[in-house]
């Protein structure tokens, strides 16, 4: 793996958010090495994600673990779309779609599941892989046709790039992602806003979120989303940290500020409700339908703990 990666990706984080930063060399300059890449596939050196209608597979048992399987040919010749994902010790690793299939394949290695359900239960280097994959996959399905003609595209550089099939086209499509930035506003002290939707499981709640729009900078997308939903103006805003959040296509760019307005004027239409919380009401969280805190897998949490134990 290259020293960057094992140096310099962390270089910010004292621990990386839970699918960031999990050992993957994505390795760029191979993508356009057809005789590599079919080496790494014909030697069976390689190793598969298996992607189904936007499950992973997993291996069954408390906790579960992520799979992946020896590569072969006959293996991706049953596949949709294959990406070169890069390399983990030194072995290619490759996202693999078979969503065509009726049900789902490869039973004998686990079994498919929604991240979004066992994401949190997986290591760090597993969770990161496999949403990964997921997210390709999720991008090559959702771009089979050209966004400027229409035409047919195909897949190039080991599945990172599409190109229209039209010769008079010919344009190239790129991954792309949806920046959110995701909040914790707090007053100073000892305490801050939490909110929670409606389609939330029961008594979850969650610190405030929004897209980023055309033509904003992030900070003025935290401040704005934060007047939206509970009124308030904030200062002091601070970056985080990230976190890739393929749910389908995000990216969370996490940040905190402060506000000294008490009294929230919450937007009914996109929070069920939103409040101010204490320290002491969040350290002793009962976790259950009447009041939990975010899953352990997201940046939300992350936020809610690092201020917690500051």
């Amino acid at each position: 793996m290259h020293e960057f990666y094992r140096r310099g990706s962390l270089c910010a984080m004292k621990t990386p958010n839970f699918y960031a930063s999990g050992g993957i060399d994505r390795a760029a300059h191979l993508r356009s090495d057809e005789q590599w890449i079919k080496a790494q596939i014909d030697d069976q050196v390689a190793r598969v994600v298996p992607v189904w209608r936007s499950q992973n597979l997993v291996r069954p048992g408390d906790p579960p673990g992520g799979v992946a399987v020896d590569a072969s040919r006959g293996l991706l010749m049953g596949a949709g779309s294959v990406v070169f994902l890069g390399l983990i010790e030194e072995v290619a690793h490759f996202a693999a779609d078979f969503s065509a299939y009726d049900e789902p394949p490869l039973e004998e290695h686990g079994q498919f599941r929604d991240m979004r359900g066992v994401g949190q239960l997986l290591s760090h280097q597993e969770g990161a892989l496999l949403v990964y994959a997921r997210a390709t996959i999720q991008w090559h399905a959702r771009h089979q046709f050209c966004g400027v003609c229409g035409n047919a595209t195909i897949s190039q550089d080991s599945g990172h790039m599409r190109k229209c099939t039209n010769a008079d086209c010919a344009t190239q499509h790129f991954p792309r992602l949806d920046p959110a930035v995701i909040m914790l506003i707090h007053d100073g002290g000892d305490r801050l806003i939490l909110g929670r939707q409606k389609n939330w499981p029961p008594g979850q709640h969650s610190v405030l979120a929004g897209f980023v729009e055309p033509g904003e900078s992030l900070e003025d997308a935290v401040a704005r989303e934060i007047f939206e939903e509970v009124g308030v103006e904030i200062t002091d805003i601070h970056y985080h940290s990230s976190q890739p959040w393929p749910f389908p296509s995000s990216i969370m760019l996490g940040y905190t500020a402060r506000t000294s307005d008490t009294t929230l004027n919450v937007a009914r239409d996109e929070l069920e409700d939103a409040r101010w919380f204490t320290r002491d009401e969040l350290l002793n969280s009962p976790e259950n339908d009447s009041f939990r805190l975010p899953r352990r897998d997201s940046i939300s949490r992350r936020l809610i703990d690092d201020w917690m134990n500051a």
